[in-house]
């Protein structure tokens, strides 16, 4: 099974799961919502992926770690698109979550998503209580205080934020928990993967920035010149468009070099080549530098790779 079908298989079971006749619908729905159809999933994938680089031995418990990190991140994203924060009218294309079903039910929508993912790992983690505690904590880090993602929303709410510090909690925290928890699901030492999940991150980030300058929401997914609008820090208006986009490549570069030794290496840094085109295409990065790109895209499907 390939790396995206497996997750969708795997949240669409743990959705699953929360339907009863004692539960309120309209909840079920907009939680529903909030995960489906979704984005690129690149986060779960990393965690899936890298688990299976590491030898996985416990399928089971590395589906929850990546179905966990995935309802974070998507219950990250109803919260950051309400009137309080974004104000967003669409989300992977469709109304967001609290235009669709209202604040205070999108505002639950996020809490129960979150409780969820503590839960499918508690669940999956009792048959492996030894890896259990070092999930938690490395799951807890990537999202909550003082630097996972939790604080890279809060540094909205002040009055300066450094971009580096904004970049590493807002999104490369969590990329940094789907890479070394993939290690820990497995049975390994998470520390030879956490370059490349800083590397991942920072590079997202600095993505968005510049796709948030240079596209429309209809390509977005979500709308537009949002940062400009509210202030927030961004790697374009930091570095410009051309140094963003030179930082973004740079980035990208380390992250092909940081993936450590392992049997599936090649197919590893294949992933972050097919990323790295998927989301700034080379042929867009000549025209913005005015420079030949110096890695060359995935010509293979990346996300292919079985686990």
């Amino acid at each position: 099974m390939d790396l995206m079908s497996r997750i969708q298989s795997a949240l669409d079971h743990q959705l699953a799961q929360a339907h009863r006749p004692s539960a309120p619908p309209r909840l079920l729905a907009a939680m529903r919502h909030a995960v489906f159809p979704g984005g690129a999933r690149i986060r779960p994938q990393l965690c899936l992926a890298v688990a299976h680089a590491c030898g996985e031995d416990a399928p089971a418990l590395t589906d929850a770690v990546a179905v966990a990190i995935e309802l974070l991140h998507c219950a990250s994203l109803v919260h950051d698109d309400m009137p309080c924060f974004d104000d967003a009218d669409i989300r992977r294309g469709q109304p967001t979550v609290h235009k669709a079903y209202g604040e205070p039910l999108a505002l639950l929508t996020g809490d129960a998503l979150i409780v969820m993912a503590y839960h499918a790992l508690a669940r999956a983690g009792v048959h492996h209580p030894e890896r259990l505690a070092g999930l938690i904590d490395t799951v807890c880090t990537g999202t909550g205080a003082p630097d996972g993602i939790v604080a890279g929303q809060a540094w909205e709410c002040e009055t300066h934020a450094d971009l580096g510090q904004y970049q590493r909690a807002k999104t490369g925290a969590l990329f940094v928990a789907s890479t070394c928890a993939g290690a820990q699901a497995a049975g390994a030492d998470p520390a030879g993967w956490r370059s490349l999940g800083e590397c991942l991150g920072e590079a997202y980030q600095v993505a968005d920035d510049i796709r948030d300058v240079m596209l429309q929401a209809e390509e977005l997914g979500k709308p537009a010149g949002q940062d400009a609008s509210h202030g927030r820090p961004s790697a374009a208006a930091d570095l410009g468009l051309v140094g963003a986009v030179r930082h973004f490549r740079r980035l990208m570069d380390a992250a092909v070099d940081s993936v450590p030794p392992c049997a599936s290496r090649a197919a590893m840094r294949q992933i972050v080549l097919h990323e790295s085109e998927r989301l700034i295409p080379r042929t867009t990065c000549d025209r913005i530098t005015g420079e030949r790109h110096l890695w060359a895209p995935a010509r293979t499907p990346a996300h292919r790779v079985v686990a």
